[in-house]
């Protein structure tokens, strides 16, 4: 009866929750169990396992790792499940996430031990993927029911799962439809048992109306019985695809009970590169970028025709940006103000508005000339190289030249009484830092130029370096390209050379998209004239929100000619926003970091990464009383229940801030101490017994797995599934 997942290709998010706090004391009497707060996956090679593994990661969540196909690997047992430390008995795992419900088959010794342990402890179990039967509290998916592709379906969040574990989401949860040839995610609707065994219960959490029927089928509920809790999901999914990253914080927060190590925020921020400053237009004869090297016939020049803001386009900004309550971060070159200045009768109503509006924006260092700050640039070639001296050393650009073009601007702005944070900096195209294939290295000029200028983070492109690494003393700040491109003002152009890029050769295009190495090739050229509003924006909205719901930090960045002319960054945004305001509710808002918090942010992540690899990170709970230990100078990160304090000496501060229903952030231990003591209230402490109803559930019978047209891979859903 089961049928088989489909690995597809999509993108989206995650998000966070209070919901209710079921557990049990295991221990002596009066003494209650610790807790470990380390979550146990076993892994049967399939996505839907892989995805919950990977929210995990990405909270900084522990984990550990049972793979099933490993045939050296630990038996699970009582041992393996729990023991006494001090005298008292030790969860040695707050949560359990199994690929379905009993992926060991009948009669299992190690089901068996599991539930002994989910029930002695009042720990959760999340069946990753299983499909409708008895067994899991559901009747089958038939009369009514349904089985197949939920491509395109939009489902919605019931009130249980809104008071519950999904309140973080406005209701409904879109399922994607990228490729009509191809079923992305499929899944069974079944109605809960009307009246499950021994007095268990079913409460769905998300659901969908069933075809010819008042009834509604499940795809996301709990399952309560023989004093254990489960949460049965009955849809295939994979990491990347939007439906599971808009369930995966409710999913987690179900299963850890809004009590765990790490932290899942949503992040958007847009920086607007080359501010007061000009860029080079797109020429949509020449299929190339007017001062590129390559660009014009030989010996000739093109005239340039650059593209710059207006005043009114600098009003428009700040109202867009207010009425949409996402600060820009304005990346400015004051070098391209005084040049315009300097050709327009000494004034810049572009600057002055600006300045008049200062307060509306973050301000971004991005050099004073926007100058190339690596090594020298041999033009005279395509693609540029390098210049090297006699010797065959390569030349650099100095430190000196490096150190004047971010004190100029910072001096410009102090002239104006811009606020600028001199610790942040974006040198020109990333410049200084490694250009690969051309410069593979740093300019060894550009870190000292860094340090003498008091920057600690430089903007680096996500595209190439996707990782936060050291300039010298500083750390960089990787930050997305969105892809609208730099060289465009107007809709029609990107369209140009968007199709220029990404259009087969016989639909008009280069055809590099015919040859190059993970590039996709449109179907066809995009029209003129609706491809921006039809295709380009869209796919960029939904990359953009894809990012912005994955726990990511990094921000995104435009430039100032996106922002002049037709205007053509903001319906990509307003697309985005508006589809994350659609899908989120009010306690779930996008986080909009200036770039020092972004980069922060990854530093503390990396450190707690570290200490988790190590395995010098850990935490556990007894009672209402969190422990953390950490390394010295660590920050500890957890989320936890509303009301949740800090211990910090013979006080106690508020932990975090509220996100998604819950508290999370990061904490730092007291001088030369190694331990967070973090205190949960009475109300968000698990307290409540287990079910009363404790006959032993039955194995679930063998079914023969049946694998649907297209498929790839099949993956066990249940005991005695065969492949047919």
């Amino acid at each position: 009866m089961g049928h088989v997942t489909r690995l597809a290709a999509a993108c989206a998010t995650a998000a966070l929750l209070a919901i209710g706090l079921p557990a049990v004391n295991a221990g002596a009497a009066g003494v209650p169990p610790r807790i470990d707060l380390r979550v146990l996956v076993v892994d049967d090679g399939g996505p839907a396992t892989a995805a919950i593994a990977a929210e995990l990661d990405s909270a900084g969540t522990p984990r550990t790792t049972v793979s099933l196909s490993d045939t050296a690997r630990p038996r699970i047992d009582a041992a393996f499940l729990s023991d006494t430390v001090d005298g008292r008995a030790r969860a040695k795992y707050q949560a359990v996430v199994l690929p379905n419900d009993n992926p060991f088959g009948t009669g299992s010794t190690e089901m068996t031990a599991i539930a002994a342990y989910e029930k002695r402890f009042g720990i959760r179990q999340v069946d990753a993927y299983t499909y409708a039967r008895p067994e899991v509290g559901l009747n089958y998916a038939e009369n009514p029911g349904y089985i197949g592709s939920l491509d395109g379906r939009t489902v919605q969040v019931t009130d249980a799962g809104t008071a519950g574990p999904f309140g973080y989401l406005d209701g409904t949860v879109p399922f994607e439809d990228n490729d009509p040839k191809i079923t992305e995610s499929y899944g069974f609707l079944a109605v809960p048992l009307a009246q499950p065994p021994g007095g268990a219960t079913f409460t769905s959490y998300v659901d969908a109306p069933l075809a010819g029927s008042t009834a509604r089928g499940s795809l996301v509920g709990e399952y309560a019985h023989d004093g254990r809790r489960e949460l049965v999901v009955t849809f295939v999914y994979n990491k990347h695809q939007r439906q599971y990253r808009l369930l995966a914080r409710g999913i987690v927060e179900w299963l850890t009970q809004g009590i765990h190590l790490g932290a899942d925020r949503n992040y958007f921020g847009v920086h607007v590169d080359d501010v007061l400053g000009a860029d080079d237009r797109w020429d949509t004869e020449l299929n190339c970028t007017p001062g590129d090297a390559d660009c014009g016939p030989a010996g000739d020049t093109p005239e340039p025709d650059p593209i710059r803001m207006t005043a009114d386009d600098a009003q428009y900004a700040r109202t867009w940006s207010q009425s949409h309550g996402l600060t820009l971060d304005m990346a400015y070159n004051a070098g391209g103000s005084e040049a315009y200045k300097e050709e327009n009768g000494g004034t810049d109503p572009l600057a002055e508005q600006f300045l008049a509006d200062q307060h509306s924006y973050r301000w971004v260092n991005h050099t004073y000339n926007h100058l190339f700050l690596g090594c020298v640039q041999n033009v005279s070639v395509v693609p540029w190289k390098c210049s090297t001296d006699l010797f065959g050393r390569v030349r650099w650009v100095s430190g000196d030249t490096i150190t004047e073009q971010i004190e100029n601007n910072l001096d410009w702005a102090g002239r104006q009484g811009l606020a600028v944070d001199r610790s942040e900096l974006v040198t020109g195209e990333h410049s200084g830092l490694a250009s690969r294939p051309q410069q593979p290295a740093d300019n060894p000029e550009l870190a000292p130029a860094l340090e003498d200028s008091d920057v600690s983070w430089v903007g680096s492109d996500n595209s190439r370096e996707p990782g936060q690494r050291a300039a010298g003393a500083a750390l960089t700040v990787p930050r997305y390209p969105m892809n609208i491109f730099y060289n465009a003002g107007r809709a029609a152009e990107q369209v140009d050379e968007y199709n220029w890029i990404y259009a087969r050769k016989a639909d008009g295009g280069s055809g590099t998209c015919e040859t190059a190495p993970n590039t996709t090739c449109l179907p066809k050229a995009l029209d003129p004239a609706t491809g921006y509003a039809s295709y380009i924006v869209p796919l960029e909205a939904s990359i953009g929100l894809s990012h912005a719901t994955s726990n990511d930090p990094r921000p995104h960045f435009i430039h100032q000619s996106n922002l002049a002319e037709d205007r053509i960054a903001y319906p990509v945004l307003d697309r985005l926003l508006n589809d994350y305001r659609a899908l989120f509710a009010d306690n779930t808002p996008l986080v909009n970091s200036r770039m020092r918090d972004a980069g922060t942010e990854l530093r503390q992540r990396a450190a707690w990464k570290a200490g988790l690899v190590s395995g010098r990170v850990s935490g556990y709970r007894i009672g209402n009383t969190v422990t953390v230990t950490a390394p010295s100078g660590t920050d500890v990160t957890a989320t936890l229940p509303p009301g949740s304090q800090q211990a910090r000496g013979e006080t106690s501060v508020p932990f975090g801030t509220p996100y998604a229903g819950l508290r999370s952030g990061w904490a730092t231990a007291d001088e030369d101490e190694t331990q967070v003591v973090l205190t949960l209230t009475d109300a968000g402490t698990p307290t409540d017994p287990p079910d009363p109803a404790s006959a032993d559930r039955p194995a679930a019978p063998g079914r023969k797995l049946q694998v649907p047209d297209g498929a790839r891979q099949a993956v066990p859903y249940g005991p005695g599934d065969s492949r047919s």
